[in-house]
């Protein structure tokens, strides 16, 4: 389960997604095991993050269940079952402040790379 978190942010990372924080939610929901919350720095960058983490998760032979959000690109939304990837713009990522709405659930250490 962490090596399709730490996938994702090496993802992510190639795209040069900035901000990139995960949570494990496995202690405090019950409709995932973590989140992974990235900025982009417009609607552009929000999308070639979307794109570079849809590509590289298929290649592996993990496709996403669900999408939501591409049109405006403010706030992209990625469902790969255990794992839901938000895309932000940092306005929208400020607003909505999932890290503070999830502030029980413990932060993953992101300095891993996934072999």
């Amino acid at each position: 389960m962490k090596r399709k978190v730490l996938k994702i942010v090496e993802l992510a990372k190639d795209r040069k997604a900035v901000d990139i924080t995960a949570l494990d939610l496995r202690k405090v929901a019950n409709f995932c095991d973590f989140f992974v919350i990235i900025t982009g720095t417009s609607a552009t960058h929000i999308k070639s993050i979307a794109d570079g983490i849809n590509e590289g998760l298929r290649k592996d032979g993990l496709g996403k269940h669900h999408a939501e959000g591409y049109q405006e690109s403010k706030w992209v939304v990625l469902d790969y079952f255990s794992v839901i990837v938000h895309i932000f713009d940092e306005e929208t990522r400020f607003f909505y402040d999932l890290e503070y709405l999830w502030s029980d659930a413990p932060k993953l250490k992101l300095n891993k790379k996934v072999n």
